[in-house]
């Protein structure tokens, strides 16, 4: 008896190490428990395209300052948001989601795990956003600022695979709608995606994130990208810098609650928090232009407009852009792809 008592207090000693000490973890990222406070404490999971996680960093901790966000960790997980969002429709215990593009939370309307009504708010689902840039090596040594400067001779463009990446989609997009005129001449947008994909694209990373870093290690002479990822790289130092072209492509990024969540009330309460004075300063500090008027007009040297901006709704929405260009059988990018692979 002495010894099963004695073993019985060995475990109970782990698990309360276990539980004061560690963090809670998906996919490789981490964000420590937060002390509960009136009330049982409540783990919300977290799914993601790859490059927010900076902004979660400084959302998560001012969403638990609030009486809300007491007592709520958070497991976060971070990917190319079309593998994200393939991985919880195939069953991952999620209650929050957080994607590049539309259709990767369509994709999840389809399988009945987000109400259909998601994006029936003020801002539409979209919390954040940002726009498509140019990010090239510190003093722009081959003076590449605008769509037609990608196509020089020699220039080789690093930008992800549109077919598990979000942010390659809109980076194709943003030279598209120009050459198009907003999909008016599809084939001159086509024509144009053809010589960049062809004969500049040599490497497809899978996700934003590992594009970045692909860049950062050295390879390649421009990167296309998220401002905000360009904006991340140059605040930690990186010898790189950014344009923004002229005409360019205006990015929405889409969060939605799971109707299958088991605290469907905590996680729309930290969705909402999102959409706040404070919570839209937190995204404009981590470098993405907030939705709300008053916070973009404080951050609007931080965000220049472009002189023309493109928008997805311009080229007559996600479910005709995703059919006609990104279905991976019948789409017009994807038979480029598949030829310049060939």
């Amino acid at each position: 008896m002495r010894s099963t008592t004695a073993l019985a207090a060995v475990l109970l000693a782990l698990v309360v190490a276990a539980c004061g000490g560690a963090s809670d973890e998906v996919g490789g990222e981490s964000t420590p428990a937060a002390a509960a406070g009136g009330g049982e404490a409540v783990k919300l999971s977290l799914v993601a395209y790859a490059v927010p996680k900076v902004g979660f960093d400084l959302v998560i901790p001012a969403f638990n300052q609030t009486p809300e966000g007491k007592g709520v960790s958070f497991n976060q997980s971070y990917g190319a948001s079309g593998d994200q969002s393939r991985k919880v429709e195939s069953g991952l215990p999620t209650d929050i989601v957080n994607f590049s593009v539309e259709p990767d939370v369509t994709r999840l309307v389809k399988s009945g795990q987000v109400d259909d009504d998601w994006n029936s708010g003020e801002h539409k689902g979209i919390p954040f956003g940002s726009v498509v840039t140019i990010v090239t090596r510190k003093g722009n040594p081959k003076g590449i600022k605008t769509w037609d400067d990608l196509l020089k001779d020699g220039v080789e463009v690093v930008t992800p695979n549109p077919f598990s990446s979000g942010s390659a989609k809109w980076n194709l997009l943003a030279p598209y709608a120009e050459k198009s005129n907003g999909g008016q001449d599809p084939k001159a947008g086509l024509a144009y995606l053809e010589k960049l994909i062809g004969d500049h694209i040599k490497v497809q990373p899978k996700s934003g994130r590992e594009a970045t870093e692909t860049f950062l290690q050295g390879t390649g002479d421009v990167l296309l990208s998220y401002e905000n990822e360009a904006l991340f790289a140059e605040r930690n130092g990186e010898e790189v810098e950014h344009t923004n072209p002229p005409v360019t492509f205006k990015i929405e990024n889409p969060v939605a609650v799971l109707n299958t969540s088991k605290n469907k009330e905590n996680a729309q309460a930290f969705v909402d928090f999102l959409y706040t004075e404070e919570g839209q300063t937190k995204w404009a500090e981590a470098g993405f232009r907030p939705v709300d008027e008053a916070v973009a007009q404080k951050f609007a040297a931080d965000f220049p407009a472009p002189e023309k901006l493109w928008t997805i709704d311009d080229l007559g929405g996600w479910s005709k852009v995703n059919d006609e260009l990104f279905e991976p059988e019948t789409g017009s990018v994807a038979k480029i792809y598949d030829e310049a692979t060939s």
